[in-house]
């Protein structure tokens, strides 16, 4: 790469070409067209708007919905933020208010990438009509949450879909014999084996998966009233966690998922990586891993939209660097150096019996020579 270029960070996924891989995470960064829009503005590669469904009448969020944990174990207000649960539902704004602004949207930035995120309850029917009517606004793909943690798990929707395989083989089906354009399905962490729910998705029809979404939690009981956070009139319920608190985490589940379609998958299926995102550094280590794009959500709402300048200088340094001119120069590179424990014995007993053999220098009188008699000493020399 010459020295006067910068990297370049766009990328092509499914037929989608993006300008830098950073896309907005879907949640409240994406729940409107004032946001969404500034999104655009800022240059965010891609936007995934906040997950929609048929009646928007049923989702009644509460407030306060989010709470913070710090650094600090006091927990002072100068204290880095390090983790974040939200029990906020799906958006709870009429579908048709939300179509007419995807299709303002399309309409004023004909070349950026829109993604609508979809759920719905167990019914073949409701799936189709939503997919239709939403494909119809013009969004160019749609990622199907088959996640989210907490509220109206009783309907089959978010993750009581993806931590039933079963279940999600027979939705995939629906989804994806139905929708024109490339399908993402959203991961749920909250399972044992995050590979199996990925693999059936892909393996029904799905062009890609994304990972991971917020982890089940209880952040925490306020010490002074003995009650939860975050507390909604004295009481509260688990949400989803996340934040930098939760990468190293996302980092495990997008690995084991990059693996898996590395081994078993070759038709151009993509990966969305997602999880304590805040730096270009953070981005970088996910698409060492494999990832195609990366999601940022909570990163969003604590630092604003402009910080996908900061991602992109930062992940730019990191390709200069290294002498990287494209994303695609350093995607996966890494994956290739996770291992089993038995193998890493394996490879540590054989270096140790290398150094040991070269340590130990000749092993027989006739390995001396003339020329390199000095060095063939120093090499049985034991101080």
């Amino acid at each position: 790469m010459p020295l006067w270029e910068d990297p370049d960070l766009s990328v092509r996924v499914n037929g989608l070409k993006m300008p830098n891989p950073f896309v907005i995470g879907s949640g409240p960064p994406g729940t409107n067209y004032t946001v969404m829009k500034r999104a655009f503005d800022e240059g965010w590669g891609g936007v995934i708007a906040k997950t929609v469904s048929l009646d928007a009448e049923k989702v009644i969020n509460v407030t306060p919905r989010y709470a913070r944990l710090r650094a600090d174990p006091n927990g002072s207000t100068k204290s880095p933020i390090i983790g974040w649960q939200n029990i906020e539902l799906i958006s709870d704004r009429p579908l048709e208010t939300m179509l007419n602004e995807f299709k303002q949207l399309k309409k004023e930035y004909p070349d950026r990438i829109l993604i609508g995120s979809i759920m719905e309850e167990y019914n073949k029917a409701a799936w189709h009509e939503l997919i239709e009517r939403v494909e119809e606004s013009g969004v160019d793909a749609l990622e199907i949450n088959f996640s989210c943690p907490h509220g109206m798990p009783e309907r089959k929707m978010g993750a009581a879909v993806g931590q039933d395989c079963d279940l999600l083989e027979e939705v995939c089906g629906w989804i994806n014999e139905k929708a024109t354009v490339p399908v993402w399905a959203k991961m749920t962490p909250n399972i044992t084996d995050i590979t199996k729910p990925a693999r059936i998705s892909l393996k029904s029809g799905c062009e890609g998966v994304s990972a991971i979404n917020t982890i089940m939690s209880v952040m925490g009981i306020n010490l002074k009233t003995l009650r939860p956070e975050p507390c909604v009139e004295g009481y509260s319920t688990p949400g989803g966690y996340s934040a930098r608190a939760v990468h190293p985490i996302a980092l495990a589940k997008v690995m084991q998922i990059a693996r898996m379609m590395k081994e078993e998958f070759a038709d151009g299926q993509s990966l969305s990586a997602i999880g304590g995102v805040e730096t270009g550094n953070d981005a970088a280590e996910f698409i060492l891993l494999g990832a195609d794009t990366v999601q940022v959500c909570t990163g969003v709402m604590m630092h604003g939209y402009g910080l996908v300048k900061k991602l992109c200088a930062e992940l730019q340094d990191f390709m200069r660097q290294h002498n990287f001119s494209s994303i695609e120069d350093f995607r996966g590179a890494s994956l290739p150096y996770f291992t089993t424990h038995t193998d890493l014995v394996h490879r540590q007993r054989e270096a140790i019996n290398q150094r040991k053999a070269i340590r130990k220098g000749l092993e027989s009188d006739k390995d001396w020579t003339g020329d390199g008699f000095v060095k063939e000493t120093e090499s049985m020399v034991s101080n």
